[in-house]
């Protein structure tokens, strides 16, 4: 029987829409501001922290085998099927941003639009549906 924090992936999962409202905007208005740059930080930011968390939750919650990176947590749970496949490079790519978002803020270019900031809009809420349902599936 497994044990799966389903309150806590649920918590995580509902912040996704804020998330990809947020990057949606940013994308469609972007002017290059000093405020449009932190913000598109911090949801950039936000985004891998919830995938890497929900992951986590996951790979804790199946006894999935153990992730040794954030890059793990993604490979681990796109094997699984825990999102469709095509999505993994994207997150992979997501997640590498990490450190440069927390580690190297100082040095990242706040006037430029991320690429990152337009694709993923609707990629974290096909991540948040697929979720729902791998859980869904796995709990029955």
């Amino acid at each position: 029987m497994y044990y799966v924090n389903q309150e806590q992936i649920g918590v995580r999962l509902q912040a996704i829409p804020a998330i990809s409202e947020a990057l949606r905007t940013l994308a469609d208005g972007w002017q290059g501001t000093l405020i449009e740059g932190l913000a598109q930080e911090r949801a950039l930011h936000l985004a891998a922290e919830t995938i890497t968390d929900v992951g986590s939750f996951l790979i804790d919650g199946f006894i999935m085998r153990d992730a040794s990176s954030y890059e793990d947590i993604i490979e681990i749970t796109g094997e699984e099927g825990v999102f469709p496949r095509h999505l993994q490079e994207t997150f992979i790519e997501l997640v590498k941003l990490r450190r440069p978002l927390v580690q190297d803020y100082f040095t990242w270019d706040r006037e430029q639009l991320h690429p990152m900031t337009k694709e993923l809009s609707e990629q974290l809420l096909v991540y948040k549906e697929a979720v729902e349902s791998y859980i869904e599936r796995e709990l029955i």
